[in-house]
């Protein structure tokens, strides 16, 4: 902990920290859950005080956002945190995940000295937060200190699989990029504490020239905003040797690769970043690799492609090859030889780092028990390998199609991430993956027919192939990721020992859930919000408090509130019901604090045949909600 100084004693007292949780369209009460957790983790070490926590919303359903009011005000009221846990749901969301953090910024800033961001699947220990703040308040240069986050809780074989690698290989990865990079870090987007002032005064992102997908808003903000900092003489840290940062990962092949889709084209947009003036040299190349993570896909499926072409020029032209200079001159090769030597190369680029990963495990007793010994380690890396071999032509493919949909102008729609579920159907997997599997089919028949020995060196890539239908949906399955844990295969630090935050959310979570909804019907929230007392009295009082502030006002406006045509929206939903409305009108409904309060009168006091029957059978029937 050298790096960071003789932090452990420095005071909090004037280190006032905003724990900013980032939602849309979220698993509302595994988001609370995890808060709570965090809560109670910073209350055991005494400085509670210091934090405030706020959940800053962009959902856009209107069940997502009464049932965000609802669980955030019991959780609320159930810790004593009323004044300490806050909710904010936007008005007009402009500029997705940065621009709700910089619309807190301008209401909240100033309050604070540091803000840490979570994301909705993050977890984070007391100590590991106090630790941040005290390393921040010991190095007053440095305005960003990002953790390298582990994986937990996953449950399928895909995510297992992610997880196991994540905590085995990551280590050396952190190691070594926070050893060239020093104090020109990266920021990945949570799971980091900020210093608020130069946040604030440097980091308000441009608009890039041009149209979407490469103009306009900044997609990949976090990258950009580390290099801001740098760029203004803020140090940006990495702290590989922080434990108690968590996240959560993809369940599944698809899942992964819809959270790919959005980072390919926030990545690829950084060519315009990319040679900004007064950038430090490894802000370009943190931006410069973001890029070619994107492109290694294409650049390897036109590899294959080439290798192809050249496969069936040689045998069925009958011309001879063009001899060209070898790119090792030195020695003398064969083009087998060179072949060779270049699969040496790209195999050791592959392996060294797991290589090395199970060495420094050898090398370290607790640790080494910590992944249920070196047996279950190497059975665990020998298994991830096979996978990760099935599934990396899938990622190219995947990414090849991302990157030609970015560059043809197709512009990616922000919608939530699925963190859990039953797995992938085989409708959805057969969607997905009828094209690559056709692909792998019909070049392996073609490469069987130019040349059966070539065949057998394309296996690899052709069976990922193939199998790509199964392979998704079966390492999607909990049954298969469960199954594996009690093999003791993946195995994690993490589920080998107790992790308090980690045990109090699963706890959370087994318990039943208390909160009072309707048990019936379509609508659930909105009907809520209309019908129940205290419901209503909750979102209609949010809203008139964001009304009475100044920097809401051109949001209320914006959405026309206590307009003629809100209203006429307001009685025919009364008349008809939520589906005679379209889902933004039902947020111009919900969003007018006067509309919500009249209509819940309305719903009272009107006779049944002026009502839509839906009101009709909440007022009527005994044990609506629960």
């Amino acid at each position: 902990m050298t790096q960071f100084g003789d932090y452990r004693q420095r005071s909090l007292d004037e280190a006032n920290t905003a724990l900013v949780f980032t939602i849309f369209n979220e698993d509302v009460r595994r988001v609370l859950a995890g808060l709570r957790a965090v809560h109670q983790s910073l209350a055991a070490t005494g400085e509670l005080e210091r934090f405030d926590f706020f959940i800053i919303s962009d959902s856009n359903e209107p069940d997502k956002w009464i049932e965000e009011e609802q669980r955030w005000f019991a959780l609320a009221r159930d810790l004593g945190a009323l004044g300490r846990i806050h909710y904010r749901r936007r008005l007009v969301s402009e500029g997705k995940k940065s621009g709700n953090v910089r619309d807190f910024l301008r209401a909240w800033g100033r309050r604070y000295r540091y803000f840490i961001v979570l994301d909705a699947d993050s977890t984070m220990s007391g100590s590991t937060i106090v630790d941040l703040v005290r390393i921040m308040e010991t190095n007053p240069g440095v305005g960003l200190l990002q953790t390298a986050p582990r994986l937990v809780n996953a449950r399928s074989a895909f995510g297992r699989a992610q997880q196991f690698a994540n905590r085995l290989y990551g280590p050396i990865f952190a190691a070594g990029l926070n050893y060239w990079s020093r104090e020109a870090g990266n920021y990945w987007g949570h799971n980091a504490i900020i210093r608020v002032e130069p946040f604030m005064n440097f980091c308000d992102l441009p608009q890039l020239p041009g149209r979407k997908p490469f103009g306009g808003q900044i997609l990949s903000h976090d990258f950009v905003e580390a290099a801001l900092l740098r760029r203004e003489g803020w140090e940006v840290w990495l702290a590989p040797e922080l434990d108690g940062s968590y996240e959560e990962g993809p369940p599944g092949i698809i899942e992964n690769a819809q959270r790919d889709r959005r980072w390919c084209q926030g990545n690829l947009q950084h060519f315009l970043v990319l040679f900004a003036r007064g950038l430090h040299g490894n802000s370009r190349i943190h931006l410069l690799f973001g890029i070619l993570g994107y492109l290694a896909g294409p650049l390897w499926l036109a590899f294959l492609v080439v290798s192809t072409w050249i496969l069936w020029y040689r045998e069925n032209t009958g011309l001879s090859e063009i001899v060209v200079g070898a790119f090792t001159p030195m020695i003398t090769l064969s083009q087998t030889g060179h072949a060779l030597l270049i699969f040496g190369m790209v195999m050791t680029v592959l392996f060294l780092p797991k290589v090395l990963s199970l060495v420094d495990l050898a090398l370290d007793p607790p640790r080494r028990r910590a992944f249920g010994g070196i047996g279950s380690a190497l059975a665990g890396a020998a298994a991830e390998t096979v996978f990760s071999a099935l599934h990396a032509p899938l990622q190219m493919l995947f990414h090849t199609k991302f990157v030609a949909a970015t560059l043809a102008g197709t512009s990616v729609h922000w919608t939530a991430q699925r963190r859990g579920g039953d797995g992938t159907s085989w409708g959805a997997a057969l969607r997905q993956h009828a094209g690559q599997t056709g692909l792998g089919l019909a070049w392996g028949a073609l490469m069987w027919w130019l040349d059966p020995k070539s065949f057998w060196w394309f296996t690899p890539v052709l069976a990922g192939m193939v199998l790509s239908i199964p392979l998704s949906v079966i390492t999607s399955r909990e049954s298969l990721g469960q199954a594996l844990r009690r093999a003791g295969l993946f195995l994690t630090p993490e589920e080998t020992s107790s992790v308090p935050e980690l045990d109090d959310l699963e706890r959370e979570m087994a318990e039943p859930d208390t909160l009072h909804t309707l048990r019936f019907g379509t609508h659930l929230g909105l009907r809520q919000a209309l019908v129940d007392p205290y419901a209503n009295a909750i979102h209609v009082t949010m809203l008139e408090e964001k009304k009475a502030n100044p920097q809401e006002a051109a949001g209320f406006a914006a959405l026309g509130a206590g307009s003629e045509g809100v209203r006429r929206l307001g009685n025919r939903l009364l008349a008809e019901g939520p589906d005679a409305l379209t889902a933004d009108e039902r947020l111009l409904v919900l969003s007018d604090p006067q509309l919500m309060l009249s209509l819940h009168r309305e719903i009272w006091r009107r006779s049944p045949a002026e009502l839509w029957t839906g009101w009709n059978l909440v007022l009527a029937k005994p044990g609506a909600y629960q």
